[in-house]
């Protein structure tokens, strides 16, 4: 289900806006894992390359996650960063999706260090 058609806007774009939208609406909140490339693909009609452009967007702006072979995830502060919420709350979510991060990062060295 697709909710941005505008022509003048790229095939890539238009998924990001989707997400976009999806997360301001609440259709889709904190941890919810996004739907797999395939399936994006065959929804937008687009190839896989234009779905990885598109989560490689919202990457970079911190809206989702990626785990390798799991799959892409709503961020938690990704709500905060698509409302107009006050900017001390929106940098203490930053914070912590920083320290979520760290801490993931922090277990697979320890874990490897087990080995």
């Amino acid at each position: 289900m697709t909710l941005m058609t505008g022509e003048d806007v790229q095939p890539y774009q238009r998924i990001v806006q989707d997400v976009r939208e999806k997360i301001r609406t609440k259709q889709l909140g904190t941890g919810d894992k996004l739907p797999s490339t395939r399936e994006l693909s065959r929804e937008y009609g687009v190839a896989s390359g234009t779905v990885q452009r598109a989560l490689s967007e919202l990457r970079a702006a911190r809206l989702i996650y990626s785990h390798q072979g799991r799959g892409s995830f709503v961020s938690t502060n990704a709500l905060a960063l698509e409302t107009d919420q006050d900017p001390t709350a929106r940098a203490i979510a930053e914070l912590r999706e920083e320290m979520a991060a760290l801490a993931a990062r922090l277990e697979r060295v320890e874990r490897h260090g087990d080995d």
